[in-house]
Parts: C-alpha cells; structure tokens; sequence
C-alpha cells in the first residue's frame, strides 16, 4: 500500500510532467483570494444550483505553477458563472494535511478539497466526504483511476490525473562532472553502484543523493522490486520484509559513512519543491524521487538541467501508476450542489483543461488527455515518455487500507529520522516498526 505522504507530491515541483506524490508535489506557501469578492452567502441549501451569490471555499497543496494554471480555471468559472466565487486557499505540501484535518474536525472543511490518493480511505471511512453521483460525469475516466475514490460502490473523490513514481536527477551537474547518465529499466544495483563511482567526482558539499534510508515510499519501490509486495497489506496487515528491510537501509548505512548522502542535519532540512530548501534546486544532491508531470517544475527552477528516469527495479519493476490526486466536497459544505457542479466542470471541460495542462498529472479525462498530448511542450513528453515506460509492467498501486495514515506519516517517520542520526541500527527500525505496527493490525 503507498499512502502518499503529503507532498506530492507528487509530487511536484510540478510542471514536472504531470506533477510525486507526494504524491509529491510543493511549491510556495500562499494563501491568496480571487480577484472578484462579492458578498458571501451562507444561506444557499444542499439543492440544485442556483443564480444566488455563492463563494465556494477551495484547498489545495502544489508548486507555484499549478497555483497559477488553478486560480486561472477558477476566475475563468466565475467568468462564466458570475454568481459564483471562490475563496482559495493554497500551499505546498508541508501542514497540509494537518491544517485540513484540523479544519474538518471543526466541522469548517472547505468546500472543495484535494486529497492525496493515500488520504482517501480513512476520509470516506469517517464520513467526511459528499457523494459525487450524479452531478460529476466519471464516464471518460478509467475505472482503475476511479476505484480509490469509491466506497461501497458510491463515487467520494474524482482523480485529477495520473502520473508515474521514478526519479529526477541533475543532468546538467552530471555531464559536468563526467557521472554516467542512468537510463530507463536501470536496476537498484545500478543505483548503488553508481553512487559509489560518483564518489572520487563529487566536489565537497554535494552529495548523489538524499538520504532515503527510513523514507516510505522509497522503500516500499524497493520492496516492491524485490517482489515482495505491499508494506501494509490492503487488508490492514503489515507486511514489510524483514530482509529485504534490512538490505535497504544497511545499503544507505554504507552511503552515510561514505558521505554520498547529506549529514543528518542537512537532510532534514530539506523541502521538497521549495525553490530555497529543497536540497536538489540548491545543487547539493543529484538524485531525488519525483513523478512523471513535475519536470516543468523542476525546469523553471534551472531551465534545462534536469531529466526523468524510471525508479530502479530487480525481479520486478520499482516504480508504479497512480491517481495523482483527488478532488472531493466536504459532507458539511453548504454549497455543495454547486460545488460538485464546479468539480464536473473543472474535470470534464476542454477549456479547463488547457488551462490546467498536466501540473497534477496526465488528465484523468481521457477525452482531455488526448486532446493536449496533441500540443505538449518537450518538457510535458519526457514526462509522459516516463509514464509509458512505467506502465508496462510497472506495480499495481493501491490506496490500501484505512486507518494507517498515522502509522506512515508518524510512527515511521520518528524511526526515519532515528536511522538518519544514527540513534537505531537497522534491526532495532525494523522491530520499532513492527511494533508499532501492532496498534493498527485489523
């Protein structure tokens, strides 16, 4: 089960092509209003829409071009519906999660909100999201896209996009060096031996790559790889391999004393798509996770520096498909009935879009997605050449079971930055681990 940490970001820095996941995306931390503000109403009820003024309140999380292509979308509405505005409310990926769950909890969750894939099981679970049938139209969207928005057959969330799990890396500062560039279908022992060759070229202060030692997503590719399946089962069991567990982050011990990877310190203070903290804008490190519609991001940081390449694999393939991301109406909006009406415009209309490119993946619409490979820009088609390559044979992504959100975004993370400092050894992460699991085991 990959439950997508709060990106993602995925996921992105994005006009990376579609934007991991993140799954993984970042950005810039604003929080800005449209330009039209008429007076807001609360009196509008759960019934259709209609030309009474309605403000609908919107959240979501990404780089500082899928702020601009959104709030683009969002005047082009009010445009065509004058009676509706919108009061964003956006942000990287950081807090995210914690300021939305906060909200809802208040019972004063935005109207419109985007979810992370992972997210979505423990929301429809706990009742927190609206059913979108049959105001939202999901016919041009693949059912494998849809499944992870649906519980007990009824549609909670619509994805946004697809996009593929693989990496970037710093072509440009590569050449320079002389560091061999990885190509589609590399292997992990590829990447590891790479990292050792760079090491004689590598100038004081960079580094090959993050530390992922204790990172969840980077681990699951390679257990994934390793063929042995989900680290949480999808029926809440887990399941990460105790051998495969220990030669990940054994293998990231042995970069650590080599000095491939950032001290403890620096690496924490990376921030993914944040133009001053993320340790890969900054040219400290050369490879870095990310997904298939972010190299757009990427790019507009230094203009033709980076590439994409497919996440290593071994008996099997690392990297996998997923939904980018879902776009859901809270249970207590007032304004619901107009909100679903915006999000079926927002996923079904041509003219949103070509405004909304891929900055959160390939669109889910297939009508949509054909129309704009037609006109992709060079950047979009490495992105999607990436996608491709993965779906061959690429794993099988799944939301996974509710109820583990804290055990991925908490309890793994304290055993993450534990192995980073040095304060565990593998054996004693991986009993943590185990035993933190226990709690959550249905």
């Amino acid at each position: 089960m990959l439950k997508w940490k709060r990106s993602l970001t995925v996921l992105a820095m994005t006009a990376l092509l579609g934007t991991m996941a993140a799954c993984g995306d970042g950005g810039t931390n604003n929080n800005a209003k449209s330009s039209a503000e008429p007076a807001s109403t609360n009196t509008a009820d759960k019934g259709a829409p209609s030309n009474e003024p309605v403000k609908l309140r919107i959240m979501w999380w990404g780089s500082q071009p899928r702020h601009e292509a959104t709030l683009a979308a969002l005047d082009l509405y009010t445009k065509n519906n004058p009676n509706v505005t919108f009061e964003p409310e956006y942000s990287g990926m950081d807090g995210y999660l914690d300021k939305l769950s906060t909200q809802a909890a208040a019972s004063n969750a935005p109207d419109i909100i985007q979810l992370d894939p992972g997210w979505t099981p423990d929301w429809m679970s706990r009742n927190q999201l609206a059913e979108l049938a049959p105001e939202v139209d999901v016919s041009k969207f693949d059912e494998k896209l849809l499944a992870g928005g649906q519980l007990d057959g009824k549609q909670y969330a619509v994805p946004l996009g697809s996009v593929a799990f693989g990496m970037v890396y710093d072509k440009a500062a590569m050449d320079k060096l002389g560091i061999a560039n990885p190509t589609n279908g590399w292997t992990w022992d590829d990447f590891f031996a790479l990292a050792k060759e760079s090491k004689a070229k590598l100038p004081s202060g960079q580094y090959f790559t993050l530390d992922y030692a204790g990172n969840y997503f980077m681990y699951s590719a390679y257990q994934y790889a390793k063929g042995k399946g989900q680290v949480i089962t999808d029926d809440g069991h887990f399941n990460v391999d105790q051998a495969a567990y220990l030669e990940w982050t054994k293998k990231f011990e042995e970069l650590r004393k080599e000095g491939l990877v950032p001290p403890a310190d620096v690496n924490a203070s990376d921030k993914e798509n944040d133009p001053q903290m993320d340790l890969m804008a900054a040219g400290k490190v050369l490879f870095r996770y990310s997904f298939s519609n972010n190299l757009g991001t990427w790019d507009s940081i230094k203009p033709g520096a980076y590439a994409l390449v497919t996440m290593p694999r071994a008996e099997e393939a690392g990297g996998w498909l997923k939904p980018s991301m879902y776009l859901s109406v809270s249970k207590n909006s007032k304004h619901a009935e107009e909100a679903k009406k915006f999000i079926n415009w927002f996923v079904n209309d041509q003219e949103a879009g070509k405004i909304l490119q891929t900055f959160r993946g390939l669109p889910a619409n297939k009508d949509i997605s054909t129309s704009l490979e037609a006109n992709m820009s060079d950047l979009d088609k490495v992105g999607l050449e990436l996608l491709r390559a993965t779906e061959k044979d690429g794993q099988t992504w799944s939301a996974g079971a509710g109820g583990w959100t804290n055990f991925i975004d908490k309890d793994w993370v304290l055993v993450r930055d534990q192995l980073s400092f040095g304060k565990v050894t593998p054996e004693k992460a991986f009993e943590q681990l185990k035993e933190a699991a226990q709690s959550y085991e249905k």
